[in-house]
Formats: structure tokens, C-alpha cells, sequence
């Protein structure tokens, strides 16, 4: 299908003569081809960029059958361990030619949205599902039509759904066993919700248990909040057995729990160490400083784009479970009891 452009607008057809190559090549440089040479794409694209030539968007949608988008529905946008993966996944995706279009599934869950819809409507190519969400069924309508990825949780289990994620197990095993090691008994947990929360309380309960401590560890639920974090470390500093240390299920109850110490006159790490999940930009803040699990989520967003581009090649392929190795960043908010 030749793309209709006003006169004197360029075309896939003067980029071409300028170029000196077929039309074809250059359609095969717009779609992000790997086929085509590089001293080809470079020609195609200075021409493109000296005759100030856009495609036409729409036009190649309906030779190609493709919008050539992606969507990415978030739990929720306020969190900023989404920063680091959005920016591994964004970056795959824009090489191979694609857009992403964001939705926040809280905002869809507070005005009775459905979380998927919106995404159909559009007709994205395919759809990336980041963070733990309450209704993880939502996806399996949207995965009976379009490619879907699952980044950043463990659920749910979709057939021909790939999972991209963080080991939690090892991650809240390092996070336990660095409190341990600096000789912490009584030792708290401050749990999530959801699969990626339960395996991280799972692992904190028997790393515990392995190491002759089950009996004195504490665990608090939390709903992953910052103020979620600031109620479970009041409610511990204040119950009979105060803990020493105290391991978040993210960094955001971490700062709660910072928080709480603070108000009631503890002192971080002389009184209390306080670990957390994720190594956001929070926990880099100097201020801060927060000793916390890195997910490598940079790397999850990578892997995550790389399942959903591999899908669009390969749709039947079965779907696996795909697991980055976290690492713990010790910084200064753990330190031997006093």
C-alpha cells in the first residue's frame, strides 16, 4: 500500500531515490528490520532526515496490521520501583521500533475500569502487566487476544504468559541473613501482599528457622506503603518484644518504618536497622541512605520487552518463568546491636 502524502510532502519513494535504494528497503528500515545492512540503514535514515521525512503512522498501521504499541499497565504509578524497570523496557522496545502507552491500574480499579479494556480498544500489539495486581484475572482476557508479559510478580500463571522477575526467595535471604550476621535476634519483618509478598515473608521465616531464630522472628503485615510501613513499626516498637532490626517488603515501608523510629525516639542503625526492598532512588537519597535488596529491575524491564518481542516472532513458543539475581546494598542504616 503506498502511503498518500500532500504534494511536495516526501515519500517512502524520494527517500528511496535519495538514498539510492528499493522502496522495500526502506519499509524494511522503518519497521526495524534486522535484515538490512547497516551502511543501508544508515543511508535510508540520513535521507530520511534531510528531506525532514515522518511516516505516515496510520498508513503503515493498515499495510502492516499493527499499531506498532505496546501497552503497560502499572499497579500504581507512585511507586518508584518502576522508574528503573520502564526505563530497560522502554529502551528494547524503542530500538525494535515500538511505543509504549502507560495506564495505572489503581486509577482503573477506582472508577470500576477494566483494567485491560482500554488497551483492546487501542489495539496495542501487546500488552506488559508491571507489579502485583489485586485482580490478576484481568489479564486472561486480554491474553486469549494479544501477546501478554507478565514483569515484576510472579502472577499470575496464564498459559502462553511469560513472567519476568525478581528471585524473592534469595532477595529476602540476603536481606535476613545480613541481619543475622551483624548479630540480630529479635528481627521483624514488615510483609506485602500478594505472591511477590509472600514469598519474601516465606523466605524470611525460614532463613529465621535455619539459623535457630524462628522463635524470635516477628512478622507485621503492611499494605506496601509508606504509611503502611509507619503503623507495622509502631505497632512492633510498641509490643512487648521490640525487635533490633526491622526488613521491609519494599523501600517505601522502609521509610515508614524510619519514620516511626524517629517519632519515638530511636536512633537508625544505633537503636534499630532497618532494611528495605528494591533499591529505589529513594533508598539512594543521602539522607537516607538505606541499606536495601537491589532487584535489578533495569534488567527486568530488558528481559520482560525481550519476552514480549520474541512472543511477536514466536507465539505458540511455551511461556516460562524468567528470574534476575537480586544483590544486597549495604549502606548505613544496619549496624551490630548496641
Amino acid at each position: 500500500m503506498s502511503e498518500a502524502q500532500p504534494e511536495g510532502r516526501p515519500t517512502i519513494r524520494t527517500v528511496a531515490e535519495r538514498a539510492g535504494v528499493s522502496k522495500s528497503l526502506v519499509s524494511l528500515v522503518l519497521r526495524g528490520s534486522e535484515q538490512v545492512r547497516p551502511e543501508k540503514r544508515e543511508a535510508v535514515l540520513r535521507a530520511m532526515e534531510e528531506l525532514g521525512y515522518r511516516p505516515n503512522a496510520a498508513a503503515r498501521s493498515l499495510s502492516e496490521q499493527r499499531t506498532r504499541t505496546v501497552g503497560v499497565l502499572l499497579n500504581d504509578l507512585r511507586n518508584p520501583w518502576f522508574v528503573d524497570l520502564l526505563d530497560g523496557l522502554n529502551s528494547l522496545l524503542h530500538d525494535n521500533g515500538l511505543h509504549m502507552i502507560l495506564a495505572d491500574g489503581r486509577l482503573n480499579r477506582r472508577i470500576g475500569q477494566d483494567l485491560t479494556r482500554p488497551f483492546l480498544d487501542l489495539q496495542v500489539d501487546g500488552l506488559i502487566a508491571v507489579g502485583t495486581l489485586p485482580d490478576p484475572a484481568a489479564l486472561g482476557t486480554a491474553a486469549a487476544r494479544i501477546p501478554v508479559v507478565v514483569a515484576g510478580t510472579r502472577e499470575p500463571v496464564l498459559p502462553g504468559v511469560d513472567v519476568v522477575a525478581n528471585d524473592d526467595e534469595h532477595g529476602a535471604r540476603l536481606a535476613t541473613e545480613h541481619l543475622i550476621g551483624l548479630g540480630h535476634r529479635t528481627i521483624a519483618h514488615i510483609a506485602g501482599y500478594g505472591a511477590v509478598g509472600d514469598l519474601r515473608r516465606r523466605s524470611f521465616e525460614a532463613t529465621m528457622h535455619a539459623h535457630g531464630l524462628a522463635d524470635d522472628a516477628l512478622v507485621e503485615p503492611s499494605d506496601m506503603t509508606e504509611e503502611g510501613g509507619y503503623r507495622a513499626t509502631v505497632r512492633l516498637l510498641s509490643g512487648p518484644r521490640r525487635p533490633t532490626a526491622v526488613f521491609a517488603v519494599n523501600d517505601i515501608a522502609s521509610v515508614g518504618a524510619l519514620s516511626a523510629a524517629d517519632e519515638l525516639g530511636l536512633r537508625v542503625p544505633r537503636d534499630l536497622s532497618v532494611v528495605g526492598y528494591d533499591n529505589t532512588s529513594i533508598s539512594r537519597l543521602r539522607h537516607l541512605w538505606l541499606t536495601t535488596v537491589d532487584t535489578a529491575s533495569h534488567d527486568v524491564g530488558r528481559r520482560a520487552a525481550r519476552c514480549l518481542l520474541d512472543r511477536f516472532t514466536d507465539p505458540g513458543r511455551p511461556a516460562g518463568v524468567h528470574l534476575s539475581t537480586p544483590t544486597l546494598e549495604i549502606r548505613r542504616t544496619t549496624a551490630a546491636p548496641s
